[in-house]
Parts: C-alpha cells; sequence; structure tokens
C-alpha cells in the first residue's frame, strides 16, 4: 500500500457501529451469548487507528445505528417475524445505553451519521457529503465485517470511492464469517490491510 492511496487530502476514516450493543461486555450482543473478545479487540485497533487519522488530519466520521422499537418498516418487521425472531429486543434503541459509542469517541466537529440500515451509505446523504469534500478514498474499520462494515464497502465501491479496510479493526461474532468476508471483499477490489499499515502510510 503506497502512502499516496489514503493521503489526507482525499481520504475519510469511517467508522461503522461501535456501539455497546454490538461491542461492549455489558452490551445486547454479549447478553446473547457472542464471544466479545474479538470486538472487543477489534475495538482497540480502531482507538489506535481514530487516533493516526486525527494526528495525520485525515477526516473521521462515526455512524451508528439508532433503532425506534415499533418503528421499523413493514419489510423489516416481516423478515424478523420469518425468521422468528420477532420477540428479541431491539438493538441500539435511540436514547438507550446500548446505542452509545464504546471505544474511540467522536470529537468536536467530526461528523456523526446515524442510519437506520445495514450500510453507512443508505439513506444518509454520507456519500454526497464526502464528494462534495473532494474525498474519494474510504478506510473502514467497526462492527460488524460480515454485516454493516461489509455493506457500507459494497455501496461505498457502487458510489465511486476507494476502499479500504482495517482488517484488525473489524470483527465478527464467529471468525470465520471475519476472514472469508475479508476474502470476498478484496477479491472485488477492496484493499485490505492491517491498522499497522495505515499508521505507518499516515505518519
Amino acid at each position: 500500500m503506497k502512502p499516496g492511496w489514503i493521503a489526507p487530502n482525499r481520504t475519510a476514516l469511517v467508522l461503522i457501529d461501535m456501539q455497546v450493543d454490538f461491542g461492549a461486555p455489558e452490551g445486547a450482543m454479549a447478553r446473547r451469548g457472542c464471544d466479545m473478545g474479538p470486538a472487543q479487540a477489534a475495538l482497540a485497533k480502531a482507538a489506535a487507528l481514530t487516533q493516526a487519522a486525527r494526528a495525520a488530519h485525515v477526516s473521521v466520521t462515526f455512524v451508528r445505528l439508532l433503532t425506534h422499537p415499533g418503528g421499523e418498516n413493514r419489510i423489516a418487521a416481516e423478515a424478523r417475524a420469518r425468521k422468528g425472531t420477532d420477540d428479541e429486543p431491539d438493538l441500539c434503541v435511540t436514547g438507550t445505553h446500548g446505542a452509545d459509542f464504546c471505544g474511540a469517541q467522536p470529537q468536536p466537529g467530526e461528523p456523526v451519521i446515524s442510519k437506520s440500515h445495514f450500510s453507512a451509505f443508505g439513506r444518509t446523504g454520507l456519500a454526497e457529503q464526502l464528494h462534495n469534500q473532494r474525498i474519494d478514498t474510504l478506510v473502514l474499520a467497526g462492527l460488524t465485517t460480515e454485516c454493516c462494515v461489509a455493506s457500507s464497502a459494497w455501496d461505498a465501491l457502487e458510489r465511486d470511492f476507494h476502499v479500504f479496510i482495517a482488517a484488525d479493526a473489524c470483527a465478527a461474532y464467529e471468525e470465520d464469517l471475519h476472514q472469508g468476508t475479508l476474502k470476498a471483499l478484496a477479491l472485488s477490489g477492496v484493499t485490505v490491510a492491517d491498522t499497522a499499515d495505515f499508521v505507518a502510510a499516515w505518519k
């Protein structure tokens, strides 16, 4: 990876769903019995990545899921009913601790994007905001690799961004999902590297 590929004047670090319900020991996924070790490790790497980005004057954007019980659309509600998960508590409910960021926290002036779907770009206007800033390159990190990180990566490719993923600053609750997703994305043009590689390129 050449430093110019992720030069600060063209790049944004996009941190996806680094929230209590997804990544903290007291969050909803932990209560469902998921192994939180990988998520905790990824959050630590994402914090280091964020620190390096800020030091290099790379734009940092935080993306979060916010849900409103009873407010989901008909398709989403029917899909949950089909899977038999319609009685599970909602994740990242607006106004609850589960929706709070964990790990790195937004600093004043850093954009915070709220979404109701998987992709950071779905109905959020984020792509337009970034393009208006002449940003054409994204470094993605966050939770979870196979879901919202992957969805955001595919969407970003469709919206004409160069896409990089910090592999160790992402995690899934199952290692095979994490690795398989990264392999699929790499085969489709995403550059996958470790946090140390990005930190070195931004020095």
